[in-house]
Order: structure tokens, then C-alpha cells, then sequence
């Protein structure tokens, strides 16, 4: 087996110790895996650079991952183990819970303890190398060149400004970044765009450095770009440059596999603590680590070296049709933009060709060939289709045609969703502390993940298909493009629509980037054709799975918005985001605004009213088996909290009026 050992750090009751139903307790063990993996093994060759990895006496590679691990502390035989690929170094998995986000280095909180009460085994893996310190990481050797020396090269960063500065990190989001080898590189190259897909102005590179702005002035630092005459919100900055130090990142992937074989297949003599109670395991990703997972599904990397099937099945949510930098040499996993290299080409789950370019290849193409296709359940919000091009992984590259995913494979859209499951208060500040032209949509969507991860584990143990794929479909006319819509959202006061959209380009990384080494900037050629939902009359959209925000409405909800000019850029798109317009409250308010959708008042007769409606909407999911039973309640109280801020919001506005 890959993994040599389990070393054991720290064990506790999970939960405060309480107690979950018939599983009874939770424990929560933090240590560390260790593999070892034979750099020959034909799936190891996958892993770009691992040929230049250091190797130990037994002739294999060594790395290791960061664990955390949720078990029933007196396990049952047959259970299921639920792999949560963190993202940027977050548990993300209890989500399922309705947790609140507690930091990595801390013990979770359980949330409505449902991953619980169902006994999944939850296992935090670390893939990523360059998380912030403190978060769950992978630990992995450098590639080195001829005589132990460390490798050069280019690498690529871009940076969309919410606010005014003199400097930024070499990466994203307090990532440990990939230094300049050199501070005085004449190669290196800053340019701007007044949005991301505009035209881009080189900075003359006399004009920026390699520095940090400390007291007015730039300080040389290879880990930081300062631009003295200020960086500026709302622009998009890019930078190619030379750096030196490549961790061999690929090895991310042989963790996903080595790290769920060991707590399902290793003995108790192994130090396995789960030892003869795990029957199955899934993989969960959502957004970065959704593309991660479709990754590993692409390598079809699902046996282990013992040839052992890994996973029976996966989610992946909000992935779109995208996979990322993971697996190439300089690479940076956590940015998420347009331009790198996860965005090569788009893939559907069944095999096809481009007609532009002749290329010909498919999600599962390496699975398919070893009979070991895991059961896979992929959600995407609205933003996913109007962002990143999710319909590419239904539809072909022309936008002509649907492609239906074979049978394993379910595809859910979710309705009129931002990237992130929405919530209240109602407020236009984004999750990163940037602003929006319209308040953020609060369309809460989990209740469909817990549902949709049951369904993933009967689909498994029982052979119960789960519900027909929800997608917008160009043969009912229920998938449109983009700029189709344009017209309506104009026509609703205070909505508009973004200057520009983002656009999905067929990309160019050079003849190397068959061996993982990417050149910049890549060659942009023709966009792909993407589609989204069409809308009704309110502007929800009518394709995916409708939850009760939109089936009985309270407003206009979107999968896009545009930035505020508090944070420049005005009038642009703003990634990931998603807007609500509230209804008028009453005929009257619609008249004074000229808005033409219905108001509240003229909807419900009531908040009763309106209540009892969502609690038949809710359960109408049920019996559709896009939600369970146990969450009706919630929902329900959900949507009580939502129509008095969406009242009080009218209130506000009408004294603004007056």
C-alpha cells in the first residue's frame, strides 16, 4: 500500500460529545499520512515532474498530507466514507451540516450534526502545498534538475482589484507565493485591463517592481509586485515572470487516491482507525476543489496501485466544465480566472472532438478504458453558467447541440444561484469584503446537497437511480444565450446588465504543456458558445432545480450581478456573485417604479399566505427528491426570515422615494 503510516497527533470527542441517534458519538483525530509511491507506476507518469522528484533507498516517492477525520467512535461494519478535498485548506464538507465556518485549526462545529446522523466517515484530506499557514496542506518534495539544482520558469498571476493599492502578493488569497527568482528580470511582464477581457496595456517595466510599499516607499521583496503610482480598483492586472522552486503539486492527486484507499482497505495493524467499517468511499469538491475532483476524475486515477477501485462515487459542485492548475509545473492552485490553464479546453463527460481545433477527448476517457467509473453527481449554481461556461459540459462546443451524460453521471443546475449557497441579512457586501451594484442573492441551495449526497449513497448501496438531470436543454428551448436576456433584465428598474460578459476562450499554453510546462501568455483563440437558463416572466430562471425561493418569489434572483463603483469598474461583471431584486410591495409601489413583474401584494394575501405556499413547495421537492423531509421546517423558517427583510427593504426604499 502507498501509504506507509498514519501518525496520530491528537484525539477528542467531536461535537462536545454528543451524541448522533443510533450512530451514538463522534471522534475527531487530527495526525498526518505518509505515502510512499512508485514514481514508475504507470498512473504515477501522469504526475508532472515526479521523474525529477527525489526518491528514497526503496526507490519511491515521499510526501505527506495534513488529516482530520469525523468517525463514530464505535463504528458499525458497512459505512461509508465521505473524502472532503478542502478547499484552500477549509473543511468545506460540513456544509452538509449548515455549520458555521469554524478555521481549520480548530475542532469543527457540527452544524444540524446530519453527516452524523447518517454515519458518514468524514476525512479532511491536504492536497494543496501553499496554503496559508495553518490550514490542512500537503507536504511534497521539490522537483530538482541536473546536479540537485532548483528549476526556473515561467509562471502566470492575474489580480482583480476591489480597492485602491500600492502592492499585491504574488498569489491568491495569502497563498504562499511563487517568488521572482530575479528582482531585476527584464522579461517580466505587468499589464493592465480596465476588465478582464479588455485590451491589455503593458506597464513599462521601469515603471513597477518586485517590492512591497512600506512607509511611501518600495522595499525589493521577490514575493510581492509594487506598482508606486498605485494599482487601481476595479482593473485587472496580469503578470508573467520568472520563478524559481517547483514543488512537485501532482502529488495532490495520488494523495486523493492513497489517502481514501488507506482508511478504506488498511488493516488496524496499518494504524488505520477505521479499520473493517468503511464498504465505500466518495469524493466531495465544491468549486476549486470541484475542479480538483474532476482532476482526478480525468487522470482516472479511481484504482489504487494494488488496482483496488478507490472511490464508488463523487461530487463535484460548482465546477463547471473547468479543471485547474494541479497538475503542471509553477502551478498555482487556488487562482480562479479565465486565463489559466485549467480553462485549456472544456470537458463533457462523453467523449468528443472540436471542430475548430480536431481535439477530441472526454472527462472519463481514462476511467471508461479501466472499468472504473465511479457513480457521479455534479451541481452547478446559475453563476457557473453564466461565468465559467457550465452548459459546456452538456451541450457542444457550438452551443448547437445538447450532449446527454451517460448513465452514471447526474448534472443538477440550481436555479437562479450565486456560487455560494446564499443567506440572509440582505446586504450588497460580498463574502470578500467587496460590493455589488445589487443585494446578494440569498437563495440557500444545501438543502439540495444533503438531498443529492443521500441519493449518491442509495444510488451506491441500493442501486436507486436518483432523479433525472436538471439542466437548461437546447432541444426544449429552455437554454439560451447570454445576451438574449440583455433586453429583459434592462426593462426591470434597478437590475440592467454587466458592460460585458466574461468569455470562455479556446487557450494555447505552447508544444510543452503536453509534459505540464505551460508558456505565456497562451494564445487566445475563438470563445466557446455557452448557454443559461432561459427566465420566466420575474426573471427566474426556469431550467435546474427550482428551489421554493424561486417557485413561490419574493424577487429576482440571479446568477450574476455587476460591481458597485465603490469598488471601481462600474457597470462590469462581478464574478462568482449573484443578485436579488425584491418585488414592489404593493401595486401601488410597482406603478411609482414602472416595474413590470408583479408586486408581494398582489401575489400572496398574506405571510401566511405566502408560507403556506412554500411549505407545498417544499413539499413537492420531496416527493421529487430534490430535498428531504427533515429540512421542510427549515425552509419554511427560512422563508419567514426572508419576507420580513424583504419588507423591511421596501420600507426603506419607499422613505428614500418620499
Amino acid at each position: 500500500m502507498a501509504v506507509t503510516r498514519f501518525e496520530i497527533t491528537s484525539h477528542s470527542l467531536a461535537g462536545g460529545g454528543a451524541s448522533f441517534g443510533e450512530v451514538g458519538q463522534y471522534e475527531f483525530i487530527q495526525g498526518t499520512l505518509h505515502y510512499a509511491v512508485d514514481p514508475k507506476h504507470p498512473d504515477s507518469q501522469l504526475i508532472t515532474d515526479i521523474d525529477l522528484a527525489p526518491t528514497g533507498t526503496d526507490g519511491r516517492v515521499h510526501f505527506a498530507s495534513d488529516i482530520q477525520l469525523l468517525k463514530p467512535v464505535r463504528p458499525r461494519p458497512g459505512g461509508s466514507l465521505l473524502l472532503d478535498v478542502v478547499n484552500r485548506g477549509n473543511r468545506l464538507a460540513l456544509n452538509f451540516n449548515s455549520s458555521p465556518a469554524v478555521p481549520s485549526d480548530k475542532e469543527p462545529d457540527l452544524g444540524n450534526g446530519f453527516l452524523m446522523r447518517h454515519g458518514f466517515t468524514v476525512v479532511f484530506c491536504g492536497w494543496q502545498t501553499d496554503v496559508p499557514e495553518g490550514q490542512i496542506r500537503l507536504h511534497a518534495p521539490e522537483a530538482l534538475g541536473a546536479n540537485g539544482r532548483r528549476l526556473t520558469g515561467q509562471t502566470y498571476q492575474q489580480f482583480d482589484l476591489h480597492k485602491d493599492t500600492y502592492q499585491v502578493l504574488l498569489a491568491d488569497r495569502g497563498h504562499k507565493p511563487l517568488p521572482a527568482a530575479d528582482l531585476n528580470d527584464p522579461n517580466a511582464v505587468l499589464t493592465e485591463r480596465d476588465w478582464p477581457d479588455g485590451p491589455a496595456t503593458v506597464i513599462p517595466r521601469d515603471r513597477w517592481l518586485f517590492a512591497r510599499w512600506v512607509d511611501g516607499r518600495p522595499v525589493p521583496d521577490s514575493n510581492y509586485v509594487c506598482l508606486p503610482t498605485g494599482l487601481q480598483a476595479g482593473k485587472a492586472y496580469e503578470i508573467i515572470y520568472t520563478t524559481i522552486g517547483a514543488p512537485v503539486i501532482g502529488l495532490s492527486f495520488l494523495a486523493m487516491r492513497d489517502c481514501a484507499s488507506f482508511f478504506r482497505y488498511g488493516t488496524a495493524e496499518a494504524g488505520n482507525p477505521c479499520a473493517g467499517a468503511i464498504d465505500r468511499a466518495y469524493a466531495y469538491g465544491p468549486s476549486q476543489t470541484g475542479r480538483f475532483v474532476r482532476g482526478f476524475l480525468y487522470l482516472g486515477l479511481n484504482l489504487d496501485e494494488a488496482g483496488r477501485l478507490v472511490y464508488d462515487g463523487a461530487m463535484s459542485h460548482t465546477a463547471a466544465s473547468r479543471l485547474g492548475e494541479f497538475n503542471i509545473r509553477f502551478g498555482q492552485a487556488s487562482p480562479n480566472h479565465l486565463r489559466n490553464v485549467g480553462n485549456v479546453h472544456p470537458l463533457t463527460y462523453r467523449e468528443g472532438a472540436d471542430p475548430l481545433t480536431g481535439h477530441t477527448d472526454g472527462l472519463l476517457r481514462r476511467l471508461q478504458a479501466k472499468g472504473a467509473t465511479p457513480k457521479i453527481i455534479a451541481t452547478n449554481s446559475s453563476v457557473e453558467y453564466w461565468w465559467s461556461g457550465a452548459s459546456l459540459t452538456h451541450t457542444d462546443l457550438e452551443g448547437a447541440r445538447d450532449v446527454e451524460p451517460p448513465p452514471n453521471v447526474r448534472i443538477y443546475a440550481l436555479a437562479s444561484t450565486k456560487h455560494a449557497a446564499g443567506s440572509l441579512p440582505l446586504t450588497d457586501v460580498t463574502a470578500d469584503r467587496g460590493r455589488q451594484k445589487h443585494l446578494v442573492n440569498t437563495v440557500d441551495y444545501r438543502p439540495v446537497q444533503r438531498a443529492l449526497l443521500v441519493a449518491l449513497d442509495r444510488w451506491v448501496r441500493e442501486g436507486v437511480d436518483p432523479p433525472t438531470s436538471q439542466i437548461p436543454r437546447i432541444a426544449e428551448g429552455t437554454a439560451v444565450r447570454r445576451e438574449f436576456l440583455a433586453d429583459f433584465f434592462r426593462s426591470i428598474p434597478g437590475m440592467g446588465f454587466p458592460k460585458a460578459l466574461p468569455i470562455r476562450r479556446r487557450l494555447d499554453f505552447g508544444p510543452e504543456m503536453a509534459r505540464g510546462i505551460p508558456h505565456y501568455p497562451a494564445k487566445e483563440g475563438e470563445p466557446y458558445v455557452t448557454v443559461v437558463s432561459a427566465v420566466d416572466s420575474d426573471g427566474n430562471e426556469v431550467a435546474g432545480i427550482r428551489m421554493p425561493d424561486i417557485r413561490v418569489p419574493l424577487g429576482t434572483h440571479t446568477g450574476w450581478t455587476m460591481r458597485h463603483p465603490d469598488i471601481g469598474g462600474d457597470g462590469h461583471y462581478l464574478p462568482i456573485q449573484g443578485a436579488v431584486l425584491p418585488f414592489a410591495r404593493s401595486q401601488r409601489e410597482r406603478h411609482a417604479m414602472s416595474d413590470p413583474r408583479p408586486s408581494i401584494q398582489e401575489r400572496y394575501s398574506s405571510k401566511e399566505d405566502y408560507l403556506a405556499r412554500v411549505r407545498r413547495a417544499a413539499e413537492d421537492m420531496v416527493r421529487e427528491r430534490y430535498i428531504l423531509a427533515e429540512d421542510i421546517d427549515r425552509i419554511v423558517e427560512g422563508a419567514s426570515q426572508r419576507w420580513d427583510a424583504f419588507q423591511m427593504v421596501g420600507q426603506q426604499a419607499e422613505a428614500v422615494r418620499v
